[in-house]
């Protein structure tokens, strides 16, 4: 049909369209480069960082939860909470081990000596027998194989950080000889009998945090109250909690032991 005269010719314009579902991959680059630039500058902090800094960030990354390092412990915490896990709990009690078979007599003394790993930390128990063997029956103060034992424990675990918590147990029997006098008396007695050598011979000052006398409280035979083994020292190293910043504890060294003479009751 011909265009009638004067009206506007009709123009048809194609646009072509670059990139189509291509057009946002730059974002996508972007957010690349923002994530790798970030992480330098968390490298270059830490690496400016303190070491105790570092260790920490190092050890929540290798256990994001924080219960790591908590094997054996009621402590709660995360990253270096505990400076001594279960692990080295059992390398120290091996060495203990070994350092108490070099001693006089121990052979003599070994079945009565009991090194177990628990929630507090290393437990290192001494029990007695019918007549005696590191406290005379009734008696608070060690007998020559208590002295060397606990010596020799004093000279080992002074080398450590650890703080150190000392227990006296008795027997059920009722404590004779004195009206005024239990086995209340006796178990405390003991325990700061065996806090005074040790402190004596290896043991850093203020080592010792608590001294407890339990007296039958905490049989170690249930079924059998009267039974001597149920007579007994307890020396517990504590697991070595983190400091307040500033504060850090003294690095532990290898440990060596030697024996005197203690009195059980």
């Amino acid at each position: 049909m011909p265009e009638s005269e004067g009206s506007a010719p009709i123009i048809i314009v194609k646009k072509k369209v670059h990139g189509g579902h291509h057009g946002g991959a730059w974002k996508v680059a972007y957010a690349d480069f923002v994530t790798a630039m970030m992480a330098l500058f968390i490298v270059l902090w830490l690496l400016a960082s303190s070491e105790k800094v570092r260790k920490a960030v190092g050890s929540y990354f290798q256990d994001p939860t924080g219960s790591g390092k908590l094997m054996g412990s009621s402590l709660g915490g995360v990253g270096e909470s505990l400076a001594v896990k279960k692990d080295d709990m059992s390398k120290l009690k091996e060495r203990l081990e070994q350092a108490m078979k070099t001693m006089p007599k121990f052979d003599q003394m070994k079945d009565n000596v009991r090194l177990i790993i628990t929630s507090e930390g290393l437990r290192i128990e001494l029990l007695e027998t019918e007549k005696g063997m590191f406290f005379e029956s009734g008696n608070s103060q060690p007998s020559e194989e208590g002295e060397a034992i606990l010596e020799r424990l004093a000279e080992e675990l002074g080398h450590l950080p650890n703080s150190i918590l000392i227990e006296g147990h008795t027997d059920a029997a009722p404590y004779t000889g004195r009206t005024d006098y239990s086995n209340w008396e006796l178990s405390a007695d003991r325990s700061n009998a065996a806090r005074r050598l040790m402190s004596d011979h290896g043991l850093r000052p203020n080592q010792v945090t608590q001294v407890r006398g339990f007296a039958d409280q905490r049989l170690r035979l249930p079924n059998d109250p009267t039974n001597p083994a149920n007579r007994r020292i307890s020396v517990i190293v504590q697991y070595l909690t983190a400091k307040p910043d500033g504060e850090e504890p003294p690095a532990a060294t290898p440990v060596a032991m030697k024996v005197p003479a203690a009195k059980p009751h």
